[in-house]
């Protein structure tokens, strides 16, 4: 037969478990972001440009090759690193230079900041590299935004037209 002090034992254990966990949902409360501020998201994914030229294939290496492999050019598969700046309001706040991924190099280089900055105005002035030169920058768009509070503001890289994006 249970015994009554056991039960009790029990019920007073699950309760003090059951109250613990109640408080810890509900506080002590965490504010992620200032809600009288906006969030500025740059996250660009970019395969930089092919390093080396491109080589034209004869007919005769053409002919040693299997039929599925005959393709007119020889290009290498490496892709020259990708460097990225952002300033805000003329102050630098993001620069990095990524490699490409990939074992043989010929991935998409990453890059990512998520900033917490006032609402209001603001001037950002996003450039990007990808070509492997060593000055100078293949992107730069300069763009002065309205941000409201709780405004999540991204910076991104289209692909297909080639310029950097501002949503």
């Amino acid at each position: 037969m249970i015994k009554s002090r056991y039960i009790v034992g029990q019920v007073l254990a699950y309760s003090a478990f059951a109250a613990m966990v109640a408080y810890f949902a509900e506080a002590p409360r965490y504010v992620h972001h200032n809600p009288a501020n906006a969030l500025v998201k740059l996250s660009v994914t970019h395969a930089g440009q092919r390093v080396g030229e491109c080589k034209d294939r004869s007919a005769e290496e053409l002919a040693k090759l299997a039929p599925n492999m005959r393709t007119k050019q020889s290009c290498g598969r490496e892709r020259s690193s990708v460097t990225l700046e952002m300033d805000l309001d003329g102050k630098p706040i993001f620069a990095q230079t990524a490699k490409p991924a990939g074992l043989s190099g010929d991935g998409r280089s990453r890059f990512y900041e998520s900033r917490e900055v006032p609402a209001g105005e603001h001037r950002i002035h996003v450039r990007m590299r990808d070509s492997g030169a060593a000055t100078g920058f293949d992107y730069d768009v300069v763009k002065v935004v309205k941000l409201a509070p709780r405004q999540v503001f991204v910076i991104d890289f289209d692909d297909e037209n080639k310029a950097i994006i501002f949503e």
